[in-house]
């Protein structure tokens, strides 16, 4: 059986933490800007965490064993 690739796209957007889970940017922070406020913005900049029900596939496009 052939080795697993890993996802180009997904490797790029995605990283791992030291326990195990896995870090992820926030949207909507590229432009019409204007309209938000500062706090938003500043939230947005702040990495966040990927949900329980899309971890799985998040792994699987990180050729990450379960």
């Amino acid at each position: 059986m052939p080795k697993m690739k890993t996802n180009s796209s997904a490797k790029k957007r995605f990283s791992l933490t030291g326990t195990g889970k896995i870090k992820r940017n926030n949207a909507y922070k590229s432009h019409i800007l204007t309209k938000m406020s500062t706090k938003r913005k500043r939230a947005l900049g702040q990495a966040s965490i990927v949900s329980d029900a899309d971890m799985g596939n998040v792994k699987r496009m990180l050729c990450i064993g379960k």
